[in-house]
């Protein structure tokens, strides 16, 4: 797993074992703030040693940017923090959380040990927690997943995205009108580094382009999957929509992210051919 220092008590790690995604932890004198567990215990178990060994309070809150497992199956081993996500995280992990858990266990046997911890403390819009000399703003930022925030480190100009930024936007299970609007707040914010949910960090001078190029990315999916509806197109077609055609890298996420593209363009197809937005 990679470890990278972006400030100078702020960590990110990015899974080896999972689509690149990533976890955070925010040093403070008076204890850790973990940003999302990781997927898989192994990984997870070296984010915990870190924040053991480089802090005697240890992690006090477990903040989840959404309910997805590479966010949330490594809560179990944070036994003494707080819990933090967004109401609609809390609900959906009630709602159908086990089962998921229970038939991932018999896919993966690395994950057998893991128990699912639903987070204790939640909010709708907005929280913000302080501890020690560091400020978070925890804000709703729905489109991804109804679900999912970003945390905000206001002393270091530092925003744990989760999967509201990633190389390529994605609305499979979410809302492509509500992410244009999160993103777009996003970009009002002044940032230094955006720590993306799958992928690199973001530094200052790519901020503003990525987000600006993730906003038309939407724009343009939408503007080529409905010339493909309106002409009658077969699905199949929209395989001659490329992602490096709307504005996206195919390379990121070793490759992955023409997948998920792939998958939003079927998602827009299937919404428009029912008549919704």
């Amino acid at each position: 797993m990679l470890r990278e220092r972006i400030a100078d008590d702020i960590y990110v790690f990015t899974s080896d074992l999972y689509v690149k995604v990533t976890a955070g932890a925010i040093f403070t004198p008076q204890g850790v703030v973990v940003i999302d567990t990781l997927l898989f215990p192994q990984e997870t178990s070296e984010l915990l040693d870190l924040v053991r060994r480089k802090s005697k309070r240890g992690a006090l809150y477990v903040i989840n940017t959404q309910s997805h497992s590479d966010h949330v199956y490594g809560n179990y081993l944070f036994d003494g923090a707080e819990v933090i996500a967004h109401e609609l995280c809390r609900q959906t992990l009630q709602k159908r959380g086990e089962e998921e858990l229970n038939e991932v266990k018999e896919q993966i046997p690395e994950l057998a040990e893991v128990q699912l911890r639903l987070p204790a403390i939640t909010f709708t819009k907005e929280l913000t927690l302080r501890l020690g000399n560091k400020t978070l703003r925890l804000m709703h930022t729905p489109g991804t997943t109804p679900d999912s925030i970003v945390v905000y480190v206001r002393e270091n100009r530092v925003l744990f995205a989760g999967d509201t930024v990633m190389p390529v936007p994605y609305i499979v299970d979410g809302d492509r009108l509500e992410l244009k609007e999160s993103l777009r707040a996003i970009s009002k914010l002044s940032l230094d580094a955006i720590v993306q949910g799958h992928g690199g960090v973001l530094l200052r001078g790519e901020v503003k382009a990525t987000l600006k190029s993730s906003i038309a990315y939407l724009e343009t999916i939408y503007d080529k999957v409905r010339g493909k509806v309106e002409a009658e197109a077969p699905r199949d077609e929209l395989r001659k929509i490329g992602i490096e055609s709307c504005g996206k890298s195919r390379v990121p996420l070793d490759g992955l992210v023409q997948d998920l593209h792939q998958a939003n363009l079927e998602t827009l197809y299937d919404q428009l051919v029912s008549g919704e937005r």
